[in-house]
């Protein structure tokens, strides 16, 4: 199996700073190639976010270049991926937190990752960026972790009702400004012909999962051109439409 990417981010047409950051790689391994993204949404005073946000991915990239050659030597143990994920986590809420607590101001970021190997799908979650699977149709993978995410779990909103509530970017929990952070993970069996997505909250506030679908659907994206070229057309259809958050969307595509 092999691998095609693309990575988009874009301002938006009300922020001053884009506290986004993203990175997506293919990397070559012992057990054959994989692919890896990351998307971290940074959120904090002073405008201070992308510190936050770039942090994190900092974070992951070291763990790519150092933990991944040693872990694909043998074997791949989901419990020690999530693991070390789960530390790499833990570590940068505190040092985030303080370095917030020094400055005085709070700041923090979301993060959604994923790694892709050969046969298998890891993927780990904190805040309310999200990861696809796109092929025959769209699956929404990653559970939301904000307020009214838990009032619809709770029945205590609909989901058309939340489409317009004001509470709707509260986040439960983020890195760096949570007391302690307790990630969720999800395990898959990686497949080709398949688009891997994940993006920032601000990607998807104004379109719809079947706007999605029809735009990244595996039979369309067949270079890394298309796949470029139909992420910004998707974030220039939530731009037309006055979404006002920094928005950014990573795609991996499988074959």
């Amino acid at each position: 199996m092999n691998f095609m990417v693309s990575a988009e981010t874009d301002i938006g047409i009300v922020k001053s700073t884009n506290q986004d950051s993203l990175s997506v790689k293919i990397i070559d391994t012992y057990q054959g190639r994989m692919a890896f993204a990351i998307v971290c949404d940074g959120m904090g005073g002073l405008e201070k976010g992308e510190l936050a946000s770039a942090t994190v991915v900092r974070a992951f990239d070291k763990w790519i270049n150092e933990q991944l050659p040693v872990l694909t030597m043998q074997a791949l143990d989901q419990s020690i991926i999530f693991s070390q994920w789960k530390d790499i986590i833990s570590e940068q809420n505190e040092i985030i937190g303080r370095y917030g607590d020094s400055q005085g101001i709070k700041l923090g970021t979301t993060v959604v990752a994923l790694l892709i190997t050969q046969n298998e799908c890891f993927i780990i979650n904190v805040g309310d960026s999200r990861a696809y699977v796109i092929n025959d149709n769209i699956n929404q993978i990653t559970q939301d972790q904000t307020f009214i995410a838990r009032e619809i779990a709770l029945g205590n909103m609909t989901p058309e009702q939340a489409k317009t509530d004001r509470r709707r970017n509260v986040l439960l929990q983020c890195v760096g400004a949570s007391d302690k952070v307790y990630p969720d993970v999800f395990y898959l069996k990686s497949d080709k012909n398949t688009v891997y997505m994940l993006c920032s909250d601000g990607f998807r506030h104004e379109i719809t999962q079947e706007e999605i679908y029809e735009k990244l659907k595996p039979e369309l994206l067949i270079s890394s051109d298309i796949m470029m070229q139909s992420s910004k057309d998707l974030i220039k259809l939530n731009k037309d439409r006055m979404e006002n958050d920094n928005i950014s969307v990573v795609l991996i595509r499988t074959f």
